[in-house]
Parts: C-alpha cells; sequence; structure tokens
C-alpha cells in the first residue's frame, strides 16, 4: 500500500524531477509534487512523495530526513491525512463579527 510523505525544507530550485531521483534511492516513488505558489508558479519550499510501500516509506524518512539536499537540511515524515489536525474543522473559526447588529457606533436606523 502506497505511503505519502511530507517533504519539508525543500531548496526553491527543486524540481518535481529532482525530488523524484532523489527518493528513488530508497524505493519506487508513486509520485512526486513539489508545491508551488498558484500565483506566481514559485516553489512554497515543500512537497509530498508518495512511496510504493510503507516499507519504502520508513527507509525514505529514515535515509533523508534531517539530511542536506540541493544544500537545505530535509524535514521527512508521513503526511498527515486531509482534515486530520491543523485547520479549522471542527472548532470555533474565530474572527466573526461578534455583539450588536450594529458594524459601526454611529446612531441610525438599519
Amino acid at each position: 500500500m502506497a505511503q505519502k510523505l511530507f517533504v519539508g525544507g525543500l531548496a526553491f530550485s527543486t524540481s518535481n524531477e529532482r525530488l523524484r531521483e532523489v527518493f528513488s534511492e530508497a524505493g519506487q516513488v508513486e509520485s512526486a509534487v513539489v508545491v508551488t505558489d498558484r500565483d506566481t508558479g514559485r516553489s512554497r519550499g515543500f512537497g509530498f512523495v508518495e512511496m510504493a510501500t510503507l516499507e519504502e516509506a520508513e527507509q525514505a524518512i529514515t535515509k533523508f530526513n534531517g539530511q542536506e539536499v540541493d544544500g537545505r537540511r530535509l524535514q521527512v515524515e508521513k503526511a498527515k491525512e486531509a482534515g486530520a489536525g491543523g485547520g479549522r474543522a471542527g472548532g470555533r473559526s474565530g474572527g466573526g463579527f461578534g455583539g450588536g447588529r450594529r458594524a459601526s457606533g454611529g446612531g441610525g436606523r438599519w
């Protein structure tokens, strides 16, 4: 069963192909994607690699977590499933318009 890994600390010059090349040293890479900014198209410095098996994923974590690649020290860990932890799901979202009906303190009717 494939296992997705989070890879942080990527050099901004690291491409999808380079990420795949590096992680293929630990086993079969199903996919490798560097996350980019949707407005500029530039790397955001992290990505995801999907290894073919759990064993290969664990080997990749052991091999690359804390190692320097393209001049940057990588952070490699199992990716969290979407919606698991983080974000605002299930909790109070904060912000918004609390209190009375009027957005401003001025008088008058609505």
